[in-house]
């Protein structure tokens, strides 16, 4: 049985980005790359505010349109290139908290460049973190590059193990699973989060998520590759 606490869904989502102009709201599969996330969140049945942190008109809203709450617009000096991400969460949790008084028991982040990311994965975490009774729950998908094959090299070009070990691994079925964050989902208790200020604790815990799952849209390929996994239907899968 899943407590009913509250929870707040926080999407960040600047107006600038480098790699793809206006990349939050460019049309992927016929619809704003944000938009994906947000509805996927309105679905949740644990969560009970979806928001939007921006700092862009325009963002505001596509957001407004696909059912996110907009009720700040963040600071310019929190949607620079350099912003740590933890700044722009703590922003609206502590707004929400001096403008609204509303604190929830637990804050998510969700970002938009992780768009084929479903309401069943967000669900799942939440019942994870709460059945867990853990502080922090993080979103990760098996590594596509095992570090256990890695080399680096010295002076002389010669290949040396980045992992030093004594057992040697020949085929990929005896390598350890390693995991990566795949910056999908990130869920903390709202107390500690401001107290720590990260979602990364001794205690957070991992939810595993598939590969395709886990695409994190940087630059105009993965937005391609969004895009063809979109259309073909394979975003789909559970």
């Amino acid at each position: 049985m899943i407590e009913n606490e509250e929870i707040v869904a926080i999407i960040p989502a600047r107006g600038g980005s480098k790699g793809i102009k206006n990349k939050n709201i460019k049309l992927l599969a016929e619809k704003p790359l944000i938009s994906y996330t947000i509805e996927e969140a309105c679905k949740s049945k644990y969560i009970d505010r979806v928001i939007v942190s921006t700092d862009d008109e325009k963002i505001v809203e596509v957001s407004l349109k696909y059912g996110a709450e907009v009720p700040f617009l963040r600071p310019k000096e929190l949607a620079q290139d350099d912003t740590p991400g933890i700044e722009v969460i703590l922003h609206a949790i502590k707004w929400l908290e001096e403008k609204e008084n509303y604190k929830p028991k637990y804050v998510m982040c969700l970002q938009c460049t992780s768009p084929l990311r479903r309401v069943h994965h967000i669900d799942k975490a939440i019942e994870m973190i709460k059945e867990k009774q853990a502080p922090a729950l993080v979103s990760v998908c098996e590594s596509e590059v095992n570090p256990y094959w890695m080399k680096v090299m010295d002076e002389n070009n010669r290949l040396i193990d980045f992992i030093k070990t004594n057992v040697n691994f020949y085929r990929r079925q005896d390598l350890p699973t390693i995991f990566r964050l795949n910056g999908a989902i990130y869920i903390a208790e709202r107390e500690i989060l401001l107290e720590r200020k990260t979602w990364f604790l001794e205690e957070t815990i991992g939810y595993i998520m598939d590969r395709y799952s886990s695409i994190d849209i940087d630059d105009i390929v993965d937005f391609q590759f969004a895009e063809f996994l979109i259309k073909k239907g394979i975003s789909q899968n559970e």
